[in-house]
C-alpha cells in the first residue's frame, strides 16, 4: 500500500511539473503531452503580460485602436478625450516614448503601414470636426503625409471620395488600402484603393446578403490573397477575393450572441483573432486551407473581464504578440503566445 501512494505521488509531481514547463516555455513535446493529459480542455495559447505597458497612467481617455509596427518595434495607440494627446506611442517592451496630438479629431481604427524606407501609420477619424470623415496617413512622429475623403464632409461619393465612419484600414505590403467605411452612418462599403488611391473594386450596399453589409469594422488579408471582414451587425465575417473582390463565402456559426468587431491573422496564417466587444472576448479560431472557407472553428479563447469590451486588436507580425484596444478599461494589453521563447515585458 505504501508503494501505491508512493507512486501516485510521483506521478502527481510528474503532471505538476510538466503542466508547470510547459507555462513556462518548455518545449514544444512536453507543451503536447501536457495537452493531452489535461482531461481535453480548450488549449490555452497566450498569457497576459502584465509588465505591459511599463506606466499604465499614459492611457488618459478611451482607447479605441492599436497598431504595432513589427520592423521598428514600435506600438501606437489611438484614444479619445478632451484636451489630451490622440496617438501615444510605445516600444514593444513598454516604455513611453512619445505622444501627439495634430490633426485627428475623433480616432476609430488606426494600421502601421512601414517599409524598409518609410515609417507610416494610417488613422481613420470619424469626428464631426475639420479633420473628420477623413482617412489619414501620418509619419511616426505625426506629420500628416496624406488625406483621403473630404475633411469635415460625411458623403457616399466616389469622385471625390467620402467617408461618413470609416471603422478601419489594413494596407498591404503593396500599398494596396482595404477600407471599411460604415461604423453606423450613411455608408456600408468596402473599398479598395491601389496605392495611388484609385478604387480598384467595392461593395457598397446595406443589407444581410452575399457582398452586403451592417456595421463592417474591421478588415484584414490573409497570405492566400483572401479579405476577411467583420461584418458586425450581420453577425459574420464574410471572405472576398483580393483581386477581383469576388465574394468567397462567409462564417456565421461561431457569432449566435454577438457579432465580430476585429478580425486579425496570426504570423504564420494559422489562425484568425476575432474580438467580440460585448462579451469582452477573444476567440481564436483555425484558418481554413487555400480554396476553401467552410464553417469557423473555435480552437480556443481568452475571456475578459466583463465590461472591458475589447474594440480593436492587433498582431504583431513578427512576434505574434496581441495588443488589445479595451474601450471598457480604457487602456491596452498585451498578450504574448505561449510557445514564444520571448521574454516578456515583465520579465
Amino acid at each position: 500500500m505504501a508503494r501505491f501512494w508512493v507512486c501516485a505521488a510521483g506521478a502527481g509531481f510528474l503532471l505538476a511539473f510538466l503542466a508547470l514547463h510547459s507555462r513556462l516555455c518548455g518545449s514544444p513535446v512536453l507543451r503536447k503531452f501536457t495537452f493531452q493529459i489535461s482531461w481535453r480542455t480548450e488549449k490555452i495559447l497566450y498569457r497576459l503580460d502584465l509588465g505591459w505597458p511599463k506606466h499604465p497612467e499614459y492611457f488618459t481617455g478611451v482607447t479605441f485602436g492599436v497598431a504595432a509596427d513589427s520592423l521598428s518595434g514600435l506600438v501606437y495607440v489611438a484614444q479619445r478625450g478632451d484636451n489630451i494627446p490622440k496617438v501615444l506611442v510605445f516600444t514593444e517592451d513598454g516604455y513611453f516614448l512619445r505622444a501627439w496630438n495634430y490633426t485627428v479629431d475623433t480616432p476609430h481604427g488606426i494600421f502601421a503601414a512601414s517599409t524598409l524606407h518609410e515609417q507610416s501609420i494610417w488613422i481613420t477619424d470619424v469626428g464631426s470636426g475639420s479633420y473628420g470623415h477623413t482617412v489619414k496617413k501620418y509619419n511616426s512622429f505625426g506629420d500628416l503625409v496624406q488625406v483621403l475623403g473630404t475633411p469635415g464632409k460625411k458623403g457616399t461619393g466616389l469622385n471625390p471620395l467620402q467617408f461618413d465612419s470609416p471603422a478601419e484600414l489594413y494596407v498591404e505590403d503593396t500599398g494596396d488600402i482595404y477600407i471599411v467605411d460604415g461604423d453606423g452612418g450613411l455608408n456600408n462599403r468596402l473599398i479598395k484603393l491601389s496605392q495611388d488611391f484609385m478604387i480598384l473594386w467595392l461593395h457598397g450596399e446595406n443589407g444581410t446578403g452575399p457582398a452586403k453589409f451592417n456595421i463592417p469594422h474591421s478588415v484584414t488579408v490573409d497570405s492566400a490573397g483572401r479579405v476577411w471582414v467583420a461584418d458586425r451587425g450581420n453577425k459574420r465575417i464574410q471572405v472576398f477575393d483580393k483581386d477581383t473582390g469576388e465574394w468567397l463565402g462567409a462564417w456565421n456559426n461561431c457569432f449566435t450572441e454577438e457579432g465580430p468587431s476585429s478580425v486579425r491573422f496570426t504570423p504564420d496564417g494559422k489562425y484568425l483573432m476575432v474580438a467580440q466587444l460585448n462579451l469582452s472576448r477573444l476567440s481564436i479560431m483555425a484558418a481554413p486551407p487555400v480554396g476553401s472557407i467552410g464553417a469557423c472553428s473555435v480552437v480556443s479563447t481568452i475571456q475578459l473581464a466583463d465590461e472591458v469590451l475589447p474594440h480593436l486588436l492587433e498582431v504583431d507580425r513578427k512576434t505574434g504578440a496581441i495588443y488589445v484596444a479595451e474601450i471598457g478599461a480604457k487602456q491596452v494589453q498585451k498578450y504574448v503566445p505561449l510557445n514564444s521563447c520571448v521574454p516578456s515585458s515583465g520579465s
